[in-house]
């Protein structure tokens, strides 16, 4: 009835509060270095995460320790404090307002199972390439090509942390066009199929390769080049670029400028394309990944979701664990407002019922699933 549900959910919040506390103690010194430390605050490999995200309540339960880790907080009001009631939500002592976990984050108003969406950002964190959506329908056994479409891209949407730190020391930028290919249009700035992408990215002294950042840019004026450089780079900053009269005026805007002429290069008999070898190299890469994981399939108007993955994954390269990458994935998941899938599609139609038997729809089940009867052994 009514009170042993209500039991049951006092019951769960002391084990939630209690677990909360417990693993705040042992995140003493990490977490202070923004550290999180594999097998307490992340699954440290494939098999640990099956172990921990067994069924839907698991995954609840994580979910409700990562958007709170010291505590439900009301999201309306900011009052620290509440109680877990029997709908399954939190209830604010202070407003009153009762809140669920997943309300106003990334899996806000889901129909997917919470153990496959969390299985779909362990597959998506974990391969080192990424995941195309024809894999991951395939992977977790989704009905529709297009659910798995979507999920790649709400966690594409959360890659961008608000307020991230800018590029910083000697930084390296330049422009590319990524696209497909089109008759008469070999580089340059001429306007066509291909999309203009600005890249930055950190050079380490003496040798190796810092950080990075990508944008497209509407052409190769000053104004959006500038724009792309203070959005991106901390003033102060040491900027390396081309020849191109785009770049004039940025130590105007506070960078240490140092233009490299190709013109002059090939007078010295140099390479011209040693002269930015950071972003000629990331650029390369980039082109390389969208070909072979995507199959060079992007879309231009989602372009700049997969910029932002490339990136994301470029500058966590050196993770020793795919377990972290996983834990910030859902980290900003978790702190991201939710995103519907009208605002993921770039030209969005009526919504209409598919034809055919209820039940037939894209929705993966769940896999908390009963143990099945193994069929090599007698009844």
């Amino acid at each position: 009835g009514e009170g042993s549900r209500t039991v049951q959910g006092i019951r769960k919040a002391l084990v939630r509060r209690v677990r909360a506390i417990a693993l705040t103690g042992l995140r003493v010194g990490a977490w202070d270095e923004r550290r999180p430390l594999g097998g307490v605050h992340y699954p440290s490999a494939a098999g640990e995460f099956r172990s921990w995200f067994r069924t839907d309540e698991d995954c609840l339960d994580y979910l409700d320790w990562l958007r709170w880790p010291e505590g439900f907080v009301c999201p309306g009001c900011g009052h620290a404090g509440g109680w877990w009631v029997a709908d399954g939500r939190y209830k604010c002592s202070g407003c009153g307002e009762r809140t669920s976990v997943t309300a106003g984050t990334l899996f806000d108003r889901r129909r997917t199972p919470l153990t496959v969406w969390l299985q779909a950002c362990w597959l998506f964190a974990s391969g080192k390439d990424g995941m195309s959506a024809l894999s991951l329908q395939r992977s977790l056994e989704i009905g529709s090509y297009a659910t798995a479409w979507a999920m790649l891209h709400r966690l594409r949407s959360v890659l961008v942390r608000p307020g991230r730190d800018r590029l910083t020391g000697t930084v390296e930028v330049d422009e590319t066009y990524i696209g497909g290919e089109e008759p008469g249009l070999r580089g340059g700035r001429a306007k066509g199929k291909k999309a203009l992408v600005g890249v930055a990215v950190e050079v380490n002294e003496p040798r190796g390769f810092g950080r990075a950042r990508m944008a497209i840019l509407a052409d190769g004026s000053a104004a959006w080049l500038h724009s792309f450089v203070t959005e991106h780079v901390e003033p102060g900053s040491r900027v390396i670029t081309d020849g191109w009269a785009g770049y004039r005026g940025i130590d105007k805007l506070g960078y240490t400028y140092e233009p490299r002429s190709r013109r002059a290069a090939r007078a010295r008999g140099q390479d011209p394309g040693e002269l930015l070898p950071a972003v000629h190299r990331v650029a390369s890469l980039v082109k390389r990944w969208l070909l072979g994981t995507h199959q060079g399939s992007v879309d231009e108007a989602h372009l700049q979701s997969y910029l932002d993955e490339f990136v994301f994954r470029f500058n966590r390269r050196r993770s020793r664990s795919r377990g972290m990458v996983f834990y910030r994935v859902l980290e900003l998941a978790v702190a991201h407002e939710p995103v519907r899938y009208r605002e993921l599609v770039a030209h969005p139609k009526p919504k209409r019922v598919p034809p055919g038997p209820p039940g037939g729809g894209g929705h993966p089940p769940s896999m908390d699933r009963p143990r099945a009867h193994p069929p090599w052994q007698p009844p």
